[in-house]
């Protein structure tokens, strides 16, 4: 016995100082790195262009990581770098890559701005595209704030216009025996019609139209006015859409043909003799929001994703993804008991979620303001239905106009496949305890009672929905029924309905928030919350959270990445989940 304790002993022994070496390991790296850095400053030329690739999908924001979590660029992250490199004397200017469509209306909005601002320092800007490819005008949009922008000879110029559609299950389902039971309110709440219809209703066609309108009206208008040209010119433009690149220019939609090798070397002369090229991944490397000499005054909360209750999990290969609401209200706390904090900027880019998560996060918003730290929402893509709950008792509403918003609306229910699984020669039975111990179960439809309870849930939960939007905006109870009923609206009109107070992107609400809490532009410096990890956290939370071996998960992730069995997890996501949501799903970009 003493002989197999003294092995366990030399066994733990050996794991902790395994863990112990691993840890001065990562302290060792880290003071070689440093002194390094302190040595050759952040290592970048004394004359630059930035080049800035847009071809991927880029998300809006993400919440704090750990310090071996590659980190993927955001469009705050360009936001807030883009306003240091127009302070920066070493830039001369910028190249942007884009075309693939990979950009929302939104985002081009966002971006574009940021880069206006870049712009309005001195500083050139470039488009360049391969091709212009996809309908969608978000690429475009963006390329046309800039001094040029190149094409190839012979591409794809595809921009024309906003669309899209949807899939309907309810045939199938009947097929199938199976029994969709879902209540929404109101009759613009479409998130589970793909469920519960054969086709599209006409409330939904309704909103989906206006908010197409509205989205292309505000993209045409800005891209006219960045191309010189009248608006019924560009839209006359791309209704010729698809053409090629040589079209385009005599549409005096681009400006020049050219290969990316031709707009590097015409950039690299515009900057001057020894400019160098430099990533705009590269030059973020050497930016952190708050290395600021005086302490930040704003802080900068981000929520990006759907939103669920609890916290995110802990490992050194990073979070999960979404707004946890543990997480995102303590971020909100702390910034609201730092002293040196005067104002929040709350950026929400969300579809919604968890109603219980929605309003955990709702109440951190008014602690906030009650402690006398005004909350100015400054929303990106997507801030609808959980998304404006959380939103709704801001001090000020700023979105974008190609900004998606509203859906002040609720829907609860599932989908019953009981029936579903004779066909496959499978039955199934059910025991509990508790008349409603099973109502949520996916092989039983709702009872009478159940559909009853069920809908005064839902209606409870609009009406304090609805309550919370009037109080939080100051309107009347009767407008705010009228412009809910889960209808989405484009950001210019929740504007003109009262659901938003301005039209602009992440610089606008920082300014209202520095006016509110009377800071000077000037004298604005910002700290982002949640924070990022550092080394010492990340190590303790991993180990402390006794997490799966580092390979291993590695291989989970790299299966659930592949892009068909990611295509059937977004679909099967989409599926009720028994309580009641706040989410608005199917929507254009």
């Amino acid at each position: 016995m003493i002989s197999f304790l003294k092995w366990c002993r030399s066994l733990l022994m050996g794991v902790v100082n395994s863990i112990a070496r691993f840890i001065l390991g990562l302290v060792a790296i880290a003071l070689v790195l440093l002194i390094i850095g302190l040595a050759r400053g952040d290592g970048l030329p004394g004359n630059m262009v930035l080049t800035l690739d847009l071809r991927d999908p880029i998300p809006d924001s993400a919440a704090a990581t750990n310090f071996l979590q590659p980190q993927r660029m955001t469009v705050m992250d360009l936001v807030l770098a883009l306003d240091a490199a127009g302070r920066d004397k070493r830039i001369k200017g910028t190249v942007v890559r884009l075309g693939t469509g990979a950009l929302s209306t939104a985002q081009a909005q966002e971006i574009g701005s940021a880069l206006k601002r870049f712009h309005d320092k001195g500083k050139f800007v470039i488009a360049q595209a391969t091709a212009f490819y996809g309908a969608g005008l978000g690429d475009y949009l963006l390329a046309t704030g800039a001094d040029e922008i190149w094409m190839q000879p012979k591409s794809d110029f595809s921009a024309s216009g906003a669309g899209g559609g949807e899939i309907f299950l309810r045939g199938a389902f009947e097929k199938i025996g199976a029994e969709p039971q879902i209540a929404k309110r109101a009759e613009y709440k479409s998130a589970a019609d793909m469920f519960m219809e054969k086709s599209m209703t006409a409330p939904d066609r309704e909103q989906l139209t206006q908010l197409m309108k509205s989205v292309y009206d505000s993209a045409v208008t800005q891209m006219a006015a960045g191309r010189k040209l009248k608006p019924e010119q560009v839209a006359a433009a791309l209704e010729n859409s698809p053409q090629f690149s040589e079209d385009a220019q005599k549409a005096k939609l681009i400006d020049r043909i050219g290969y990316e090798d031709d707009v590097s070397a015409a950039a690299l002369k515009r900057a001057g003799a020894g400019a160098k090229a430099v990533k705009m991944t590269e030059y973020l490397k050497t930016r952190d929001p708050d290395s600021g000499v005086s302490p930040a005054n704003i802080a900068v909360v981000v929520a990006s994703g759907e939103i669920r209750d609890g916290t995110a999990g802990n490992s050194l290969l990073g979070n999960e993804s979404g707004i946890a609401s543990d997480d995102l209200s303590d971020a909100i706390r702390r910034a609201a008991n730092d002293t040196s904090i005067k104002a929040i900027v709350l950026r929400v880019d969300s579809p919604g979620g968890s109603v219980s998560a929605s309003d955990q996060i709702l109440h951190a918003v008014k602690t906030a303001q009650a402690k006398g730290k005004p909350v100015v929402v400054s929303m990106g893509s997507v801030a609808a239905s959980g998304g404006y709950y959380i939103s709704l008792s801001a001090n000020r509403i700023v979105a974008q106009p190609g900004t998606i918003t509203g859906s002040i609306g609720v829907l609860t229910g599932k989908v019953s496949f009981g029936k579903s699984l004779g066909l496959i020669g499978v039955s199934a039975e059910e025991v509990s305890i508790g008349k409603n111990t099973l109502m949520d179960s996916t092989l039983s439809p709702y009872t009478p009672e159940q559909w009853a309870l069920l809908n005064r849930t839902a209606d409870a939960i609009y009406d304090d929905f609805t309550r919370k939007v009037a109080s939080g905006r100051k309107m009347p109870l009767e407008k705010v029924r009228d412009v809910a009923r889960g209808r989405v609206w484009s950001g210019a009109d929740a504007k003109d309905n009262g659901l938003v107070d301005s039209l602009g992107g992440f610089w606008t609400a920082a300014d209202q928030a520095a006016g509110l809490a009377k800071i000077s532009a000037g004298d604005m410096s910002f700290r982002v919350y949640p924070r990022r990890k550092g080394m010492f956290e990340s190590v303790t939370a991993f180990f402390n959270g006794a997490e799966a071996d580092m390979q291993t998960l590695s291989q989970v992730r790299a299966i659930l990445n592949l892009p068909a069995l990611q295509a059937v997890m977004r679909e099967m996501s989409q599926l009720p989940r028994g309580g009641v949501e706040l989410r608005a799903t199917n929507l254009p970009r």
